[in-house]
């Protein structure tokens, strides 16, 4: 089988459909995929498509190689080059790995990590296949990084992360940058950040969908099974009661027609949607599996007394189901026609800042000295003062108007269109 030619063939396909740079390609070219996916036929290693390569003893994923198409998109967005230093969260099978190696190239170093032992040994197994040098795979949480050989000029997470662990942004060398598959309140999306001061700003952003990372930045993202066959599961962005959805949905839908659909695949209609609810509705959420209603992750609003779906077929509709379903479905409507008319703004059109949390000063306590001490005083309530109030101008100006601002663990997301 001609190898080469179909890893041509994949090149071609995504540089016809995105923006590749040479040496990304060049790396494609070179670096066999199969070698990487051993149990996968050919002909499935060079489509666009992700492959599962695990799954957890619910039957969920947990591992895979990522589709082509978004590894070429966040390789472009991270601009690695000669001699870099790239740190990589999520080992997989090692096929991102071995494509930053080429990057790289014999002057660089690649340190990839995974949670887990059996995918880290896969992962070595198939860059010692394909000849891969250069690159380290260890077996630890990714969330402390990798300090033995920072500083690095490059981090790429290959995992959905929900925030940025302190770890990758101490471990970043001056004019360093990340990219990560970013948790927006439930949305991805490939945020590359470099250092502004004391923020992290975005210099791109792309739509992407990742498996969550797990171990000590596990998110707050929720999955319900809502029935197994056909499966049906509703992903939420917190833990929230959400009703019978099984129910509600077999109840007969009320639909309101938005807009005409332009011409532009189902899943970019409902991505710009879901970003869009996000970042303007808390009761937001993804309903995965096939509702007959359009793209297979269908954004959605829900509550305990029912729910209300996109529908995307020729027009935008919002489509109620439950007690509260017409309620809901206007609601729905309400946003998208609010997204329409802000000319239907995507991922792409992101502005990020990350602005990490200060640490938390640890001061070591001084033993008391017996002999200083002395009786306690109770305090004078004449001379308390109340505390005052925070003031409001502090915490708005320094946010964009029209921004969202999403707190996290250690950081605070501003986000914005424009």
């Amino acid at each position: 089988m001609d190898y080469a030619a179909r890893r041509q063939a994949l090149v071609a396909q995504l540089r016809t459909a995105q923006d590749v740079g040479e040496r990304v390609a060049e790396a494609m070219l070179a670096v066999p995929r199969h070698l990487f996916v051993p149990g996968v036929e050919p002909e499935a290693a060079y489509r666009d498509e992700p492959i599962v390569t695990k799954r957890d003893a619910g039957g969920l994923p947990i591992s895979s190689s990522s589709q082509p198409a978004i590894m070429a998109t966040m390789l472009g967005q991270l601009g690695v080059e000669p001699g870099h230093r790239v740190l990589e969260i999520g080992a997989g099978t090692g096929y991102n790995a071995a494509l930053l190696a080429h990057l790289v190239g014999p002057d660089g170093r690649v340190v990839a990590l995974d949670l887990d032992e059996d995918t880290v040994e896969q992962a070595r197994r198939h860059l010692d296949a394909a000849g891969v040098r250069g690159v380290e795979v260890l077996c630890r949480d990714g969330a402390g990084g990798h300090p033995g050989l920072a500083p690095y000029d490059r981090l790429i997470a290959t995992v959905g992360v929900w925030d940025l662990a302190p770890a990758w942004l101490a471990q970043l060398a001056p004019g360093g940058r990340l990219v990560v598959p970013l948790d927006l309140r439930g949305v991805q999306v490939s945020a590359a950040l470099e250092r502004d001061g004391e923020r992290w700003v975005s210099r791109s952003v792309a739509p992407c969908g990742f498996m969550r990372m797990r171990g000590s930045m596990t998110g707050t993202e929720t999955v319900v099974v809502v029935r197994r066959d056909p499966e049906l599961m509703l992903m939420l962005p917190e833990p929230r009661e959400a009703g019978d959805v099984a129910a509600a949905l077999d109840a007969a839908p009320t639909e309101i027609t938005v807009a005409r659909e332009e011409p532009a695949p189902p899943f970019t209609v409902g991505m710009g949607v879901a970003l869009w609810l996000a970042l303007h509705e808390p009761r937001w959420c993804v309903v995965n599996g096939d509702l007959g209603a359009g793209p297979a992750l269908t954004p959605a609003v829900v509550q305990p007394d029912g729910i209300a779906v996109l529908a995307a077929h020729g027009s935008l509709v919002a489509r109620g189901h439950g007690a509260g379903g017409a309620r809901l479905a206007a609601e729905l409507a309400a946003h998208i026609r609010a997204w329409d008319e802000a000319g239907r703004p995507d991922a792409t059109g992101l502005r990020i800042e990350a602005r990490p949390h200060a640490p938390a000063a640890t001061t070591p306590a001084t033993p008391p000295d017996p002999a200083a001490t002395t009786p306690a005083t109770p305090p004078d309530p004449a001379a308390t003062t109340p505390a005052a109030p925070p003031d409001p101008a502090a915490t708005t100006t320094a946010v964009p108007s029209g921004a969202v601002v999403i707190e996290k663990r250690h950081t605070t997301l501003v986000v914005g269109f424009g």
